[in-house]
């Protein structure tokens, strides 16, 4: 059973950072890229960063670059996502989804955990 489970949301003020996991099971994470996508409440989901198998090639949203840093440790099938420097317009779900491979549809999502910046 494919499962991809998402942690380290919640509550910070502008200018805070959140480190957000995702840990998976259930397939060869290692042969999979793994992407993080946001969905805030009245807008549709969108791609916010992604890293290749064995994180050698990363690729970010405009809104995440020189803020955002994906990394990923294979030994514990993880997906991190730092933010840093948050706004309150980055409020919104957070998913991990893992895909066959860079700028694929992913195949698998995780539930998602709730970042919400406000003072």
């Amino acid at each position: 059973q494919v499962q991809l489970v998402e942690s380290g949301g919640g509550l910070v003020q502008p200018g805070g950072s959140l480190r957000l996991s995702c840990t998976a099971s259930g397939f060869t994470f290692s042969s999979y890229a793994l992407n993080w996508y946001r969905q805030a409440p009245g807008k549709e989901r969108e791609f916010v960063a992604v890293i290749s198998f064995y994180g050698g090639r990363t690729i970010y949203a405009e809104s995440a670059k020189d803020r955002f840093t994906i990394a990923r440790d294979n030994a514990k099938n993880t997906v991190y996502l730092q933010m840093n420097s948050l706004k309150p317009e980055d409020t919104a779900v957070y998913y991990c989804a893992a895909a066959r491979d860079l700028n694929y549809v992913p195949k698998y999502w995780g539930q998602g955990t709730q970042v919400t910046v406000s003072s």
